[in-house]
């Protein structure tokens, strides 16, 4: 981001926004994990507030490790002409694959649900000039910890390790 271009400015997110937003993501992990997978949603957001596209991680149901929460969010929001002003709103901090997609096509913003469970790349995005908001939400945090609990091989798994 160039702090002197202003087509680069992002209108102030209020919390309260961010948390409507946030819901969006969380009914999506819920349908990731009633569907037996990761429950990890996101949403993408359009500069004046439209959303552009939702989804969740998919790779235990459609055997696919490249199905996360934010590149299915990303795909359903189908092709913009430019991402900036977007804003990336996921359950958990986004991994470096998730984190680089942020990076490659310019999502100026990204919401996160928490970085309890998982402390992914969200500070690299923030030194990258990507508006970072934790907002340390109690529900994301409950749901991810219940999961890992219960399927410590899965989450490993899906974490890469």
């Amino acid at each position: 981001m160039n702090p002197l271009d202003p087509l680069d400015a992002l209108a102030p997110l209020g919390e309260a926004t961010a948390r409507a937003w946030l819901a969006t993501a969380v009914e999506e992990a819920r349908t990731g994990l009633a569907g037996g997978g990761i429950p990890i949603g996101a949403a993408l957001y359009g500069a004046d507030g439209t959303l552009l596209g939702r989804g969740h991680n998919r790779r235990v149901q459609d055997d696919d490790p490249s199905v996360h929460g934010e590149t299915a969010a990303f795909r359903a929001a189908g092709r913009q002409r430019s991402y900036r002003g977007t804003t990336m709103v996921t359950t958990l901090s986004p991994c470096w694959y998730c984190s680089g997609l942020v990076r490659q096509f310019g999502i100026s913003r990204v919401v996160i649900g928490e970085a309890a469970t998982f402390h992914g790349g969200h500070d690299w995005l923030a030194a990258h000039g990507v508006e970072i908001v934790l907002l340390d939400d109690p529900e994301c945090v409950r749901m991810m910890t219940d999961f890992i609990e219960k399927n410590p091989a899965l989450w490993n798994e899906d974490i890469g390790e």
